[in-house]
């Protein structure tokens, strides 16, 4: 995990936003929101000294008062011999009381961090838990943070929003990318007019009196950011997926309001979440359940088993799904890596898109995605340490989602759909990485595994790289069954030499015959000679928007067809040499 003081950037180049998908950029807008939290944000290397096993909320909120009383008890490992530990909180959260086994322990609560001070020493890997009481007013409303009162159809609601980091604005957590909770329960006690959501499941619900506590747990591991809460006059309706012996609910909490369309608009779920068990296995928590919980806010957030919504669109719908595989199960172990969250989710819908409705709304929805790339000549998918200052270009739509996105659709043509596929489930289920951290290195090792290529060349220009080629083609047609093409490149920014790519092509015959073919080409200048059997009218590069290009010429090579007829005469008259001049 590299750590780096970030503070918010200057923001007049916000994103590029493609005009046709509006509904990526009301998800990239609320990320940007969330990002907020990045401004003078350091990462509390304090934190480090521990191994968080579980965490118990006991939380008492009303959704028309900005306020919360909580109870946090934390079980931890210790990896150092220290006598203390610091949890990251809010200054405007007031901390009571912390005890562990019935005694009072000492700390001090300045500058967003509460440090906790132990009688003896906590040697390395010993187990202590410990309880911290607290109550306040939570930063209030302002975009980015993590606890918020609001309304809709004049009832008040409540949601928390901690991505990337708001945790400490409504409880004491770590809430650095360095470890997860292996366990949590939250336990909600609210007014009973209203309904608690969290992750996980419901264990119980008890009323007392006027009040309702609802017991969630989570039996995975799940870094903070994730971890969400969501109180309204919510009502409920579920479905079920059942699959292979297992079956599990999909359970929808909206607003009465909404409940009509909402009922309507979520029956998709079902048959994409079947599609992405066909393609990256099985969902990664059927233990438990899915679900939605509808919010106050543009786009959506992926909370582990239940994401909140702002809409109920299919494209929202498939992105916060899938990053229950890419982002939940397998988290980016650092905001460099954030493509491997967002850039997976991004294509995922792609792919539904795909799935749905043919092969000619995929191809639009790419060259969509490969016109919003190319409105800029640079830019990398990662995000490089000198960029972390700035959450407008952590979440770039135009770099870290749509170009993640063709990004990952150029390896899947590149390694063909069965190494492609394989390699990711063993990505998603390797012991190291699964329900745990990974880098863009770690994925690029599956591929390579898998495809037995050497990918160095590929993520050095795509992931870590900047811009995109434009390439010059020249072609003709030495015989009727021969095609001969050069292609020349140029690239948009001077940080990648040359793209190394295979480059389709869709060769159309002068009695309308199609044929596609694939060059690798992987010098300037290159030359290729296809075999053929019809006349051919026309060729076209990468006719399904397989890659990111831009400003593409084909042209019909007069210089080579002007040597074949000076050489074709040679032929016909002996010693004699005739120049023939091509038509213009």
């Amino acid at each position: 995990m590299k750590k780096t003081i970030l503070a918010l950037g200057f923001l007049c180049n916000f994103i590029a936003f493609s005009q046709t998908d509006q509904e990526l950029i009301d998800v990239v807008q609320g990320e940007y929101k969330k990002a907020k939290k990045l401004q003078d944000f350091q990462a509390n290397e304090n934190t480090e000294s521990y191994d968080l096993l579980s965490q118990k909320l006991e939380l008492e909120v009303d959704p028309a008062v900005h306020y919360i009383k909580g109870k946090v008890t934390t079980e931890f490992r210790s990896l150092e011999n220290k006598n203390t530990i610091v949890f990251d909180l809010s200054d405007k959260l007031e901390v009571s009381s912390v005890t562990s086994e019935e005694k009072a322990l000492q700390f001090t609560h300045t500058n967003n961090e509460l440090t906790i001070t132990f009688a003896d020493d906590v040697c390395e890997d010993a187990i202590r838990t410990l309880t911290v009481a607290y109550e306040g007013v939570p930063n209030k409303n302002v975009d980015g943070d993590g606890f918020v009162t609001t309304t809709h159809n004049k009832t008040p609601s409540l949601y928390t929003l901690s991505e990337p980091y708001g945790s400490r604005d409504w409880w004491p957590c770590k809430q650095d990318l360095n470890d997860k909770i292996d366990q949590i329960d939250v336990i909600i006690t609210a007014p009973k007019a209203y309904k608690a959501v969290s992750n996980g499941m419901v264990i119980s619900e008890k009323q007392n009196g006027a009040m309702m506590t609802t017991h969630w747990q989570h039996n995975y591991p799940i870094p903070t950011y994730l971890i969400g809460i969501a109180v309204t006059d919510y009502e409920v309706f579920s479905q079920t997926v059942e699959r292979n012996g297992y079956s599990f609910d999909i359970v929808n909490y909206v607003y009465p309001e909404s409940r009509e369309k909402a009922e309507e608009y979520t029956k998709v779920t079902v048959e994409i979440m079947n599609f992405f068990q066909d393609l990256f296995g099985e969902y990664p928590y059927k233990d438990e359940k899915y679900g939605h919980a509808e919010f106050e806010y543009g786009g959506g957030m992926e909370h582990s088993t239940i994401s909140f919504m702002g809409n109920f669109s299919r494209s929202l719908i498939a992105h916060e799904l899938a990053h229950q595989w890419f982002g939940n199960k397998v988290t980016c172990d650092s905001w460099n890596d954030i493509w491997l969250n967002e850039g997976f989710a991004t294509y995922l819908s792609g792919l539904v898109e795909n799935h749905f409705d043919g092969e000619q709304d995929f191809i639009n929805w790419k060259r969509g995605k490969i016109a919003d790339i190319t409105t800029a000549r640079a830019g990398s998918v990662y995000v490089q340490d000198e960029k972390l200052d700035n959450p407008g270009r952590i979440f770039s739509s135009r770099l870290t989602y749509n170009k993640g996105a063709m990004v990952i659709h150029m390896l899947r043509q590149k390694l063909g759909d069965d190494v492609f596929f394989k390699a990711i489930r063993n990505y998603l289920n390797d012991e190291e990485l699964a329900y745990g951290y990974a880098n863009t290195d770690q994925l690029k090792e599956h591929l390579e595994n898998e495809s037995c290529q050497n990918l160095d060349n590929f993520f050095s220009d795509w992931i870590y790289g900047e811009g995109y080629p434009s390439y010059d083609v020249a072609w003709y047609q030495k015989a009727q069954n021969e095609l001969n093409i050069t292609m020349n490149q140029s690239q948009s920014s001077k940080k990648v030499d040359f793209f190394e790519m295979k480059v389709p092509f869709l060769i159309v015959g002068m009695n309308g015959e199609e044929k596609y073919v694939t060059v690798d080409n992987t010098f300037d200048g290159e030359s290729f000679s296809l075999a053929f059997d019809f006349e051919i009218a026309d060729i076209i590069i990468d006719p399904k928007f397989d890659m990111i290009s831009k400003n593409n010429s084909i042209r019909i090579d007069i210089e080579a067809i002007a040597e074949l007829e000076i050489q074709s005469s040679i032929n016909n008259t002996g010693n004699k040499t005739t120049l023939v001049t091509p038509e213009k």
